[in-house]
């Protein structure tokens, strides 16, 4: 082991899948929420966190933007991981017999088309791997869970249908956090700048910040608001942009956005991911 990467959910979780793919020399450690995971390296109990931001079928985690800025992590690496979608029964379960699959509710969506041909009620648990782990419990052949094929693994249930989700191309992003930053690598397929930051309460000011980045050749590949601390005049933006900091045209353009907002805080500098493209 070369250290320990910190997840949300019980083992079995996607974010658990993620971690084994990222980094599978790494011990994964489960925790309760995003904060607990977040915290656990702050205080050192674990090098690393693996973090959901985003699912293409579902659209972003809810939660995890409010909570980066203020982490005092870093962004060391984004991954891509394509979610394959299970029905698992314990030992001995048929899938014509199966009555009900339980799982959290946002794999039971994804899986709409197949559980009606199937004549299978939908119950929610939740979580996948939680989903997965009280079916176990149960031991009744008539009841399944949607999991990974690695809860199936860790809670002794069979596969009974594999890769049943009705879209072919869900996957979630990932971003793997550290305690220290890391600015020196350079990605085979380019660069990834993600940071945060708050317009000046001037007309047109997101106009204007925007401008930057286009007359320099700068491809913004996010640009996300949200609330923060629930007023409505004081909004944030997360976004993301390809090149490195360094790069004399993400310079320019990011002292152009300086210039009309009243904040920006970096969140990280690192290699995109193959599967972005």
């Amino acid at each position: 082991m070369t250290g320990r990467i910190a997840f949300q959910g019980e083992p079995g979780a996607y974010s658990h899948q993620a971690c084994r793919e990222a980094r599978p020399g790494y011990e994964a450690l489960p925790c309760a929420t995003f904060e607990d995971t977040i915290e656990s390296v702050r205080k050192g109990e674990a090098d690393l966190a693996m973090l959901p931001v985003e699912n293409s079928t579902y659209g972003r985690v809810a939660d995890i933007h409010h909570l980066l800025p203020s982490s005092g992590l870093h962004i060391i690496d984004e991954a891509f991981v394509r979610v394959h979608i299970n029905l698992l029964g314990v030992p001995g379960a048929r899938l014509e017999n199966v009555e009900s699959a339980m799982s959290h509710t946002v794999l039971l969506g994804q899986c709409r088309d197949f559980l009606r041909s199937k004549g299978i009620r939908s119950v929610t648990g939740a979580d996948t791997a939680g989903s997965a782990q009280h079916i176990a419990e149960l031991g009744d052949p008539k009841h399944a869970a949607l999991a990974s094929e690695l809860a199936g693994e860790i809670y002794g249930l069979n596969v009974l249908a594999r890769h049943i989700e009705d879209h072919d191309n869900n996957t979630t992003r990932f971003l793997i956090m550290s305690r220290e930053p890391d600015f020196k690598r350079r990605g085979k397929v380019g660069m990834i700048t993600s940071f945060v930051f708050r317009v000046r309460n001037i007309p047109a000011a997101l106009y204007k910040a925007m401008g930057g980045f286009a007359t320099n050749g700068v491809n913004m590949t996010k640009l996300e608001s949200y609330m923060v601390n629930g007023e409505f005049t004081a909004t944030q933006f997360y976004a993301d942009i390809e090149g490195h900091p360094d790069d004399r045209n993400v310079q320019l353009a990011l002292e152009e956005l300086n210039f009309f907002t009243t904040h920006m805080t970096l969140l990280g500098v690192y290699p995109a991911d193959p599967r972005r493209h």
